[in-house]
């Protein structure tokens, strides 16, 4: 009996030892357990960075908002009638003649070759135009097509619309000699292209109003008014202060005729090779220099410096006066009759 007891309590005992056993072992396998992975990182991208700013482009002054430079309340007078001056060099293009206001009245601005202010542009002249009762003048200006220019016919490539002088060729400007005066010594490029003339060669310098031209813009011409446009170079504004300044081109002076109508250069009133206008009243000093070849050219006399009536014009400078011959005295007849008069 005590035996069994024995037993059954060592029994008892031993399955108790096993199940502590047993829980430990669990416990131990529970702490063992390895921790849970760090949480998954998520890759973000940097943000983009900022746009470059737009690469800074040279562009050409745009042109005045104002096309209209001057306002006259009586028409221009007619274009002088004038021959063109010879090409100075190759690339200078020819910008004719006009009537500009100033000072109560109209000035002649010469006509010149000028140097463009870059390969492949053109001039457009400027031109008067009559519009709600004056005359508004529009500016010229520098261009890659020539524009309206009322269709005034300033003459010598200018008959009224475009341009038939010459054109582009590359980085070189041809001449069509036959409306151009190009010396083939100075100026290689060239050709000979007759220039139709459709409109009536009248020198009328306006458009519009009483006696004026009627010409509206073509779609071409309308095309190259709204292109970039370059205004007149530095010697080309000089060229018209110079004219302003000159009292012998205003044309209440000159009559319509003034005695410097072209240069050959911008600016160079005082140059050879002037040009005058047909029917003009040269003064000496541009007599000279517009005909160096012709014998006494320099020696013309001034105005107000003309001998007196019945008296001798002075000597050349270096030479002495020649001897006064005595008068002889009239017959007596003819003396009686100076008495009379």
């Amino acid at each position: 009996m005590n035996t069994s007891v024995k037993n059954s309590k060592h029994t008892v005992m031993t399955a108790g030892i096993v199940l502590s056993l047993s829980a430990v072992a669990i416990s131990g396998c529970v702490v063992a357990t390895a921790p849970p992975p760090p949480p998954r990182r998520v890759y973000v991208a940097p943000p983009p960075p900022p746009p470059p700013p737009p690469p800074v482009v040279y562009a050409e002054p745009p042109p005045p908002a104002v096309e209209v430079e001057v306002r006259a309340t009586e028409p221009p007078p007619p274009l002088p009638d004038y021959d063109q001056p010879p090409c100075p060099d190759d690339g200078y293009l020819w910008t004719p003649g006009y009537w500009a206001w100033g000072g109560g009245g109209y000035y002649w601005v010469p006509g010149t070759w000028v140097s463009p202010p870059r390969v492949g542009v053109l001039w457009t002249p400027g031109y008067w135009a009559f519009v709600g009762g004056i005359y508004a003048f529009h500016a010229g200006y520098w261009g890659p097509h020539v524009g309206f220019y009322g269709g005034v016919n300033y003459g010598y490539g200018y008959a009224g619309v475009g341009f038939g002088g010459g054109h582009w060729a590359g980085n070189s400007f041809a001449y069509n000699q036959s409306v151009t005066n190009v010396n083939v010594t100075n100026v290689h490029n060239t050709y000979n292209e007759t220039v139709i003339n459709n409109v009536t060669v009248n020198k009328v310098s306006y458009n519009g109003g009483t006696g004026g031209t009627t010409a509206a813009p073509t779609a071409q011409e309308k095309a190259a008014a709204v292109e970039p446009h370059v205004p007149p170079t530095p010697l080309q504004r000089q060229h018209v202060q110079q004219a302003a300044a000159n009292p012998a081109l205003a044309a209440k002076t000159n009559g319509g005729h003034p005695a410097i109508a072209a240069t050959p250069r911008p600016a160079a009133f005082n140059a050879p090779g002037v040009v005058g206008a047909r029917g003009a009243t040269m003064t000496p000093r541009v007599a000279a220099q517009t005909n160096p070849g012709q014998p006494n050219a320099a020696h013309a006399p001034t105005p107000g410096t003309q001998p007196a009536p019945g008296k001798a014009p002075p000597p050349p400078a270096g030479k002495a006066p020649p001897k006064q011959q005595p008068h002889a005295k009239p017959p007596k007849s003819e003396r009686h009759e100076e008495g009379n008069r």
